[in-house]
């Protein structure tokens, strides 16, 4: 089989990320949350286990800390939370492919080499001087470090689309391996109605892919194109995880716009049908998109997804950073109660140190707790009414604060509401801010799980009945943490440092 060689761009980005990221000290980075090498990051790519490591690439401007032509970064981990960089795998360097390598998938072929399978973007000059982006669906093979394009390439273009499809919003590749040896993959696709579909595509040996049908449909219910999707069986269902544009709030479902929608149900493996059967959030803070999962050797179902949000990306906590974008925490996944349940991945407990806990601890007005605080840290909270008392009315703790900056986690168990706010954390900006979602509770009492790193907190509710991430830019030097309550409540709080 034929393959081109590696290109000038792809060198000269490996030359410069190689020079520039030794210059980002460690301590200005996340310290478990995988950023980019230098410059920028967007969504997860080619999330898969080779070679004995997990391997995560992604959407990558080495050149600067602001979107630009689409590279794929590369990271290995043996652990999921400690990632080491390797060379850029993919760069815009073909005709097919010259205006960016967007976000695909990968996976491991029979000949023991590491199958990449991206979309390729061209900017098509339109008369009025505006332009189109088509995009295709790529291949590229390698060892685990370096990657070669298939001669053939796209293997998938606008040929391949069934009637009103759009060649303009073609994107994001998932595949995936099927036990008789075949390979199936999801893309996500503009129709004829203007909304997103996912279509499926099948291949017996993972170059020649051919067209299925179309395995789910928006029908302008969530929004408009969905990007970035993943089809995976779980505890007994089928889960197709999408990324949403332009969505309109539910309730207090989809706040975000561009957000993340789970769709659960059953999947008929011979007639190829997808039934769904319930829709989610699957995450109900402010930064969070485009989350891809693998099938890890001991049979969980992690996620990783881009902990950020595309309407404040314009937002930097300094002009001259050297990077931009990180990723969530990956999580174990399962189906609880009719709802997709997330945990962070088993090895964070592996990281805790210097535990400190407290029970029954009463909370009336605010409090503030003897060796609780820190910017990396796993803190487990229990709130609950004081027996005998009335519901308190609000629950709230703060964290990365200090006589200036705060933010903070609220709960009102007369509205059922848990809110994220970070407008004082520090911003001059008015970004997003505060995300509300209403959360279940027993007569007020409510468990949390937070977890801070140095630039994030990210919040489990309920053992992983729901979460909210959010980026911050705090000061490292604000790490208090208080608590306070309107009325009396009663808490229990566990907090270990992550080192």
């Amino acid at each position: 089989m034929k393959f081109d060689m590696t290109s000038q761009t792809l060198r000269e980005a490996r030359k410069y990320e190689e020079a520039f990221g030794k210059l980002i000290l460690q301590q200005e980075r996340p310290s478990f949350h995988l950023s980019p090498r230098t410059g920028w990051m967007n969504d997860p790519n080619g999330f898969s286990w080779f070679g004995g490591k997990y391997h995560i690439f992604y959407q990558y401007y080495p050149y600067d800390a602001h979107w630009g032509p689409m590279h794929w970064g590369h990271a290995v981990s043996a652990d999921l939370l400690h990632w080491e960089y390797l060379p850029a795998a993919l760069a815009p360097d073909e005709i097919y492919d010259r205006d960016g390598c967007f976000s695909g998938s990968g996976l491991t072929l029979p000949d023991g080499r590491q199958l990449l399978m991206y979309t390729g973007v061209v900017r098509e000059r339109l008369a009025d001087g505006g332009c189109n982006e088509i995009q295709t669906q790529c291949i590229a093979v390698g060892d685990g470090v370096d990657y070669v394009k298939y001669h053939k390439n796209p293997v998938l273009d606008g040929r391949d689309l069934p009637e009103g499809g759009s060649k303009y919003d073609f994107r994001d590749p998932k595949m995936w391996k099927e036990a008789d040896g075949s390979y199936g993959c999801v893309v996500g696709n503009r129709s004829a109605d203007g909304s997103g579909q996912l279509l499926l595509f099948t291949s017996a040996d993972g170059f020649a892919w051919h067209y299925k049908k179309v395995l789910a449909a928006n029908r302008n219910r969530f929004g408009r194109m969905w990007e970035c999707p993943d089809f995976f069986a779980l505890d007994g269902k089928w889960i197709l995880l999408v990324s949403s544009q332009d969505m309109l709030p539910s309730g207090f479902e989809y706040h975000n716009g561009n957000g993340t929608l789970c769709l659960m149900g059953d999947y008929d493996r011979e007639r190829e049908e997808f039934t769904e059967e319930s829709n989610q959030a699957v995450d109900y803070g402010i930064d969070f998109y485009a989350p891809q999962t693998i099938l890890t050797p001991d049979g969980r179902r992690v996620m990783i997804g881009w902990m950020q949000n595309w309407d404040t990306c314009g937002y930097r906590r300094k002009n001259d950073e050297a990077w931009f974008g990180q990723m969530s925490l990956p999580r174990e996944l399962s189906v609880q109660n009719g709802r997709l349940y997330q945990k962070p991945v088993r090895e964070l407990e592996d990281m805790r140190s210097n535990r400190i806990s407290y029970e029954n601890v009463r909370v009336s007005g605010p409090c503030s707790l003897d060796g609780i605080r820190g910017r990396r840290i796993d803190m487990e909270l229990v709130v609950r009414p004081e027996e005998g008392e009335e519901l308190y009315r609000k629950f709230a703790v703060r964290f990365a604060q200090n006589d200036l900056y705060y933010s903070s986690l609220s709960f009102r168990p007369g509205e059922s509401i848990l809110k994220v706010d970070r407008k004082f954390s520090g911003s001059r900006r008015a970004i997003i801010h505060q995300r509300r979602c209403k959360v279940n509770h027993k007569g007020g009492l409510l468990k949390l799980r937070v977890i801070l790193d140095r630039f994030s907190v990210e919040v489990f509710v309920n053992d992983g009945e729901q979460v909210l991430s959010a980026v911050l830019y705090t000061d490292q030097e604000a790490e208090g943490i208080s608590f306070i309550a309107d009325g009396i409540a009663k808490m229990d709080v566990i907090k270990y440092d992550l080192v």
